[in-house]
């Protein structure tokens, strides 16, 4: 049958913890301890990649590159990375059961798409260590993939890198990567469904890439909230997202729109979609 056979889930922003707020908070407090004040917007700009590529990415932006060096007086090296990434993963480790609460709409869509017999995989910017933490917490609260796989289990290869995805699909017996939706939060996860011809969602009430916490999401007026919606969609499009959601609750209709354009014989971000039609 040409139709989708499975969908791919990020974690912390796309099924749990709404905001992504687990690992941003850390990033900001081990470069502070290091004597370098970074923002919110810098610490979030490379979610979804893996945890140390994160780091990298960092200190490699230039406003944070010239503290360092200011600060240090010589670049940073590997040196660096690894010793921050030391001081990161155990201060993540010791708050993240408490980022695994599933994020509304979440359990019931992914047990609309169970009954519609579709495959439920999952991919991480999470190491190994830590997913011991959040998956048997999202167990407990009603959330569960069929499988999910770190960038442990590829040789590091994370996010943008295919990999996570293609071992997904693998376990999962998934036939072709255009039968595939790859959901995520943030601009990392666009690049991983783009780089693995998967269809590539970005869901966007939650999301790292909106950067809002629930409680400062609903005090928002109408009109905010919709700008912000708006602004989170337009960088999701620009980043070569097939589609968005504003919220979980749409993928079920989304994905029946898909299997239509997949009968009508168009892929993952063929020319067809050049306009990148989004919801």
């Amino acid at each position: 049958m040409n139709k989708i056979e499975g969908v791919i889930f990020d974690w912390a922003g796309t099924t749990v913890d709404f905001g992504c707020f687990a690992p941003v908070k850390v990033f900001i407090d081990i470069f502070k301890n290091a004597g370098i004040d970074v923002t919110m917007e810098e610490a979030r700009a490379p979610m979804g990649m893996l945890k140390i590529d994160h780091i990298r990415a960092m200190l490699s932006m230039p406003r944070i590159s010239a503290l360092w060096k200011e600060k240090y007086g010589r670049g940073y090296d590997e040196q660096d990375v690894e010793n921050l990434y030391a001081e990161f993963e155990p201060a993540l480790l010791a708050s993240l059961s408490a980022y695994t609460d599933p994020i509304p709409e979440v359990i019931e869509t992914v047990q609309e798409l169970r009954t519609r017999g579709l495959k439920i995989g999952s991919t991480t910017g999470y190491t190994n260590s830590m997913m011991e933490v959040v998956v048997p917490n999202a167990l407990k609260k009603g959330y569960h993939p069929d499988f999910y796989i770190t960038a442990d289990e590829v040789h590091s290869y994370g996010r943008p890198y295919p990999y996570m995805i293609y071992r997904n699909m693998e376990q999962l017996k998934l036939t072709t990567p255009w039968k595939v939706v790859k959901v995520g939060d943030t601009i990392s996860d666009i690049k991983e469904g783009n780089q693995a011809g998967v269809w590539s969602v970005g869901v966007i009430v939650g999301s790292s890439e909106m950067g809002l916490s629930f409680e400062e999401f609903q005090a928002l007026s109408e009109s905010d909230q919709a700008r912000e919606i708006a602004k989170t969609r337009s960088s999701f499009i620009q980043n070569g997202a097939d589609f968005t959601i504003s919220s979980m609750s749409e993928l079920p209709e989304l994905i029946e729109e898909i299997n239509k354009l997949i009968s009508d014989g168009k892929r993952p971000s063929c020319a067809a979609l050049s306009n990148r039609v989004a919801h």
